[in-house]
């Protein structure tokens, strides 16, 4: 896969604070910093299956696999 960024880093990175629009988040409460949860993410499931050489042809000039 090509996951090449097409967004302007650098000219996102020069922009102050004051560009920023907020105006769409409400503020948070005390009630909610009074429960905190840690959330962890859940570990990948890996999952093995056939697959005919042609298909896997395909998938593989789409761009670079990970394989482990």
């Amino acid at each position: 896969m090509n996951n090449t960024s097409k967004t302007d880093w650098s000219r996102i990175d020069a922009m102050s604070d004051e560009y920023m629009d907020t105006s769409d988040i409400p503020p948070l409460s005390d009630e909610f910093f009074t429960k905190p949860q840690l959330r962890m993410p859940k570990s990948p499931v890996k999952v093995a299956f056939q697959i005919d050489p042609e298909t896997f042809a395909w998938f593989q000039a789409q761009g670079e696999i990970a394989e482990q």
